[in-house]
């Protein structure tokens, strides 16, 4: 398969096999209107298979949602038709509305403007919900 290089954008990259279509949905790429191109199961030294997502513009990326994803991403910065930055991403030690408190007695289940807000337990992969302390644990 080849898939050409972009002249400006963002390659997310060493995306974990499978996860690519999270990272789609949780930022929302399906809605953009420049070339979004989504490659699953590519073949990878490193990590056996990878999914890799190429975005052909400039956009605002999440880097707390990649790395509650999946903290072996990395992104590159594209311009020109050459890597100009290249970032790793870690977990971070909080989220903000990209995953649901699974507990109905939460206060989140029946306030439905709070925003639903997991802190990362220190030294962890564990998130707890910062009103009902529910864990949640990113799938690997």
């Amino acid at each position: 398969m080849n898939v050409d290089s972009i002249e400006r954008g963002v390659v997310i990259d060493h995306i974990a096999a499978g996860k690519g279509m999270d990272i789609v949905r949780l930022l929302d790429l399906e809605k953009m209107t420049c070339p979004v191109a989504v490659i699953r199961n590519a073949r990878s030294g490193k990590i056996g298979k990878k999914d890799i997502i190429k975005i052909e513009d400039e956009i605002d990326v999440n880097l707390d949602v990649l790395g509650f994803i999946d903290p072996n991403i990395t992104v590159n910065i594209i311009e020109d038709s050459r890597i100009v930055e290249k970032r790793r991403i870690a977990p971070p030690n909080q989220v903000v509305n990209v995953v649901q408190c699974k507990n109905p007695r939460c206060i989140t289940s029946t306030e439905r403007d709070l925003p639903q807000i997991f802190l990362r337990k220190p030294g962890s992969k564990v998130y707890r919900c910062r009103y009902c302390e529910q864990e949640y644990q990113p799938r690997d």
